[in-house]
């Protein structure tokens, strides 16, 4: 760590990789990107968007890079000649925001509203019961990523064991019920290894379709309300 940024000449603590990933708090990153080989690089650019906002690069000379590493989520960037007081205060702000959940969280024609505790489409609620929408916050933490039945029942269930009941499958099986509902068929996706994911971006309902479908919505209604009752 060089001299100019470490943190310790003020009191901070300095974790190994290893000691930080284990640890039960959460502590910021500091890197200089023009010192990394091109592999950990591209391994930190294509970490999961909860860890890039952990991550503060420094010595990025370049604004256009900077505003690059901001858009890709990183948790900020700074130039050459921050002072160790400027850092410290940076680092602070960014663990700050970093632990910070957000009220809204939109995924394609899906607002999740977390005072509100449901989803939105086209500004009409989902009517989400609080496991069916604690299930989907959780999805939404990494779209695109699968979480394992373990996880979400330590997530969403508290439970650190797998009950013999179908709990989640029924709970996944209505929250699709009510996506489907609202015109967004198959965002709740189950990947081969029986874990579950939020379709990424990429793959997301057509717009138009999802207009097309929540205007015929009352056809399915019916049908929609046999499927969630059991």
């Amino acid at each position: 760590m060089p001299a100019a940024y470490d943190l310790r000449r003020l009191g901070w603590q300095l974790l190994g990789a290893e000691r930080a990933s284990g640890s039960v708090d959460a502590h910021a990153l500091l890197g200089r990107p023009r010192e990394l080989p091109l592999a950990q690089w591209l391994r930190l650019a294509g970490a999961p968007t909860p860890e890039r906002k952990w991550m503060m690069m420094l010595e990025v000379s370049d604004s256009g890079e900077r505003a690059r590493m901001l858009r890709l989520g990183f948790g900020d960037a700074l130039d050459f000649g921050a002072s160790l007081e400027e850092l410290e205060y940076r680092v602070l702000r960014l663990t700050h925001f970093a632990q910070s959940l957000p009220r809204f969280r939109r995924h394609g024609a899906l607002q999740i509203d977390l005072l509100a505790r449901d989803g939105f489409v086209a500004g009409r609620a989902l009517g989400l019961h609080p496991r069916e929408f604690a299930l989907l916050w959780r999805l939404a933490d990494t779209p695109g990523e699968s979480v394992s039945p373990r996880e979400l029942l330590t997530d969403v269930w508290r439970l650190a064991f797998r009950p013999e009941t179908n709990s989640l499958a029924v709970h996944v099986s209505r929250l699709r019920a009510k996506l489907r509902l609202a015109g967004i068929d198959g965002m709740v996706e189950t990947v081969p290894d029986g874990a579950y994911r939020l379709l990424p971006l990429s793959q997301s309902v057509d717009p138009v379709r999802t207009r097309n479908l929540a205007l015929d919505g009352y056809l399915r209604l019916g049908k929609e309300a046999d499927l969630t009752a059991h």
